[in-house]
């Protein structure tokens, strides 16, 4: 038996002597797990010292001679900070995870050699036979401990649910009754306890503390439009202490607002998942140094998109402000949770646009795979004896790959799964399955109440720390007595003049989009062209602007309306070319325009191409044609699909083909393969190199 004053000098070690005693709950979780091996679902606050629960019991556990403890964490972000901490109390610890494949082995022999005290994996490591047979079978009757954390990824009702963490409740029912069980997360309302509380088991032990947060001084200022917005962070963040994060529900807008507190003097960076091994400006865009670079208080703030999220720990984070709204007030709570853990003083603002309902509408569509999508995945891997790849499935489905692998998922976590995984193929099994519309149904139906009360805590009168704790049914919850609310008044008081406003406007006419050349022909997709391998040097297409994203602030609604009016305004031929003289300048400077033809529209964007040419000073040239119809790119989920619908279908007049660099000009670029394809057919042709510009860049483009 460990006693409270062991465990307590643990704790003391650990911080440095900062933590003079546990915080309330914190030594009854960990004695319920040390002291009776049970199985506990900790509910507490942002900030509270979850984590430190579940490293003390695992010091105490190996000091008694017990086995490690596993920890199932859903982000590479939050894993670091476990790995840190759990080193603070010279614990051994050891993550596997996609960004350190090459170390696998190594990692998995030293855990079977008891060398390793902690091992942190994802859920979807759960799913992998590999990792299953080879790490944690042989080690699962000397694992003591197993930690969920973020347990409300369990839940269907969790906001964040995520599949394979199905997976675990599967794995308790595998492991010896004497498994310690802890699950912790701060964001789960009553359903998603009831859920969770199902899945580890009737003896599970609920443990539930206060979830408001006294540090924090929370603040609404709703602005629609996106440059007030931007001249507002431009004007606020010099006035602000210390440093944070901005929160955008996009990556465009994480990356333009970076973009644009660069320009106004502030060092901001942009933090998504697509950062990995990138480079910005010469500085290492990887995750993990923008991370170190926020702990060191080296930049004023990161922009970052969700995946900068659970369990990222910055006790002295002064402010975290929200440029968009989130899907929930889940992700809310979370979200502005990041700041104010250390320190007395920290500021949670939240920004509304008119962008929000559009976005986290797509957000909340995609959270689960449609009836439709379900059954062509069955019917394609039904007709499909030898099995399907995930590739393979692409070509016979119409379906992006990130869908068909939602849809695999979700069927392979089922209780008798309508398919299983040999190798890199799927197949199906003889399970019958009818997917459950009703449960669907009314999971986004809730996701929609979701987003609404987002919206009712923009426009609350009430105490907005109460408003969030209400949220999340903490019924003690009490007036902060430091919000907007209770004070009456704004905690950061910024109006943002005419002028300022002005100027973040034109910067987001003038924040085009990089269109990057595709380097590979999708396999099998061009029977017609031959085309296939790596697109050879000659034949690809040079770095090309996008003016806009499709339906986008600045020149989206002009792009838009010239689509549907059948003619694009003087004014985009304007901004095409002061883009191209002023911001783009292509090298070798085009000689000649051409443009992508359509037999839908067929004058529309000649006419455009034919006025920016005229502005250039250039020749315009019809050398393009298109001789077959097909469906609409936009309809075409995949890149193979994409590919393939445009096999044979454009054609180039080699008698008027010139020698000099090109300028190729369409309207909305979906896939960007309309623009490859001709670009080699111009190539091929005896065209100088092809620069691509469009008016819009499709979101999945």
């Amino acid at each position: 038996m460990a006693s409270r004053n062991e465990v307590l000098a643990l704790l003391q070690d650990a911080t440095g002597g900062n933590a003079r005693d546990f915080v309330d709950g914190q030594w009854e979780a960990i004695d319920t797990v040390v002291n009776r091996r049970g199985r506990v679902l900790l509910v507490q606050r942002t900030g509270w010292g979850k984590s430190m629960v579940y490293f003390l019991s695992t010091r105490v556990l190996r000091d008694q001679g017990s086995g490690p403890t596993l920890i199932v964490s859903p982000l590479l972000s939050l894993m670091r900070n476990q790995i840190e901490a759990a080193r603070n109390l010279g614990l051994v610890a050891e993550t596997i995870n996609t960004d350190n494949q090459q170390d696998w082995d190594d990692i998995v022999d030293r855990v079977r050699q008891s060398e390793v005290d902690v091992l942190i994996v994802s859920p979807e490591r759960l799913a992998n036979e590999g990792f299953l047979n080879n790490c944690l079978i042989p080690v699962a009757a000397n694992i003591a401990l197993l930690v969920v954390d973020e347990a409300h990824c369990i839940s269907d009702w969790g906001h964040d649910f995520r599949p394979d963490y199905q997976r675990i409740q599967r794995i308790i029912r595998q492991m010896p009754g004497n498994v310690a069980v802890l699950a912790t997360t701060a964001t789960a309302n009553d359903r998603v306890v009831e859920d969770v509380t199902r899945q580890l088991g009737p003896a599970t032990e609920l443990q539930r503390g206060p979830l408001a947060r006294i540090s924090l001084s929370l603040q609404t200022t709703p602005m629609p439009n996106r440059a007030k917005r931007l001249a507002w962070l431009a004007e606020a963040l010099p006035n602000l202490p210390g440093s944070g994060i901005i929160y955008t529900l996009t990556v465009r807008d994480s990356e333009r607002v970076a973009q644009w507190l660069q320009a106004n003097g502030i060092d901001a960076r942009a933090y998504h998942g697509q950062l990995e091994n990138a480079e910005d400006d010469g500085h290492a865009a990887h995750r993990e140094a923008l991370e170190g670079m926020l702990l060191r208080n080296e930049v004023k703030a990161l922009v970052a998109t969700n995946a900068l999220g659970m369990g990222f720990d910055k006790p002295d984070l002064s402010f975290v402000i929200h440029f968009q709204a989130p899907q929930s007030i889940v992700h809310y709570y979370q979200q502005v949770g990041r700041a104010g853990r250390g320190i007395d003083d920290a500021v949670g603002v939240l920004l509304g646009g008119e962008e929000d309902d559009e976005i986290n509408s797509f957000f909340i569509n995609s959270s689960f795979p449609p009836v439709r999508q379900v059954e062509a995945v069955l019917l394609a891997l039904e007709n499909a004896e030898e099995g399907l790849s995930v590739t393979s499935l692409m070509h016979a489905v119409n379906l992006r790959k990130s869908q068909i692998e939602k849809v695999l998922k979700l069927l392979s976590v089922a209780d008798a799964s309508p398919v299983i995984k040999n190798g890199s193929r799927w197949y199906r099994t003889a399970n019958p399955y009818q997917i459950n519309r009703e449960q669907i149904r009314r999971l986004m139906r809730q996701r929609v109440a979701e987003a609404e009360a987002v919206q009712e805590y923009l426009e609350t009168d009430e105490c907005q720390m109460q408003f969030l704790a209400h949220s999340l049914d903490d019924r003690d919850a009490m007036p902060c007595g430091r919000c907007e609310n209770c004070l009456g008044r704004p905690i950061v008081d910024v109006r943002p003049a005419r002028s300022a406003v002005l100027d973040a406007a034109a910067f987001i006419k003038r924040s085009e989009v990089v269109l990057k050349p595709r380097k590979r022909w999708e396999t099998d997709a061009f029977p017609s062209y031959g085309f296939r391998g790596n697109i050879a040097q000659p034949l690809q297409m040079k770095e090309g602007r996008a003016l806009a994203i499709w339906r986008d602030a600045g020149w989206g609604p002009m792009i838009e309306e010239g689509k549907e009016n059948g003619r694009f305004s003087d004014e985009l031929v304007d901004a095409c070319v002061t883009m191209i003289n002023d911001r783009w300048g292509p090298d070798p400077f085009p000689t000649w325009v051409t443009c992508v033809p359509s037999l839908r529209s067929t004058e529309l964007v000649p006419d455009f191409s034919r006025r920016v040419a005229n502005a250039l000073g250039l020749p315009f040239v019809e050398a393009v044609e298109k001789v077959a119809e097909t469906e609409r790119q936009r309809k075409m989920m995949n890149g193979w699909q994409q590919a393939h619908n445009l096999d044979g279908v454009f054609s180039v007049d080699e008698d008027v083909v010139s020698t000099g660099p090109v300028l190729l000009i369409d309207d909305v670029a979906d896939s960007r393969w309309s623009l490859t394809v001709i670009g080699a057919l111009l190539r091929n042709s005896g065209s100088g190199p092809v620069f691509p510009l469009v008016l819009a860049l499709a979101s999945g483009g």
